[in-house]
């Protein structure tokens, strides 16, 4: 017969939510769920945070602009 406990694993312990019935020893599995502590935050970009006095100008798009790496032996035209 399976039996499904809630529990915690915090420290290298399970704690359960409650005792499993009828059961005084027997193997186990355990599944580790997602925790929903652990989610990676969503790192959005918005339109004007990096906003400042000067503006971007199509020089500045020129100068920033890739033209190959001459040591990466690629060919690049």
């Amino acid at each position: 017969m399976f039996q499904s406990i809630e529990g915690v694993y915090k420290h290298g312990k399970i704690e359960l939510s409650e005792l499993p019935s009828d059961i005084s020893e027997s193997r186990v599995i355990v599944t580790f769920l997602e925790s929903k502590n652990n989610k990676p935050k969503k790192q959005i970009m918005q339109f004007g945070m990096f906003f400042g006095e000067k503006k971007s100008t199509e020089e500045d798009f020129q100068i920033a602009e890739f033209h190959g790496d001459i040591e990466d032996e690629l060919d690049w035209s």
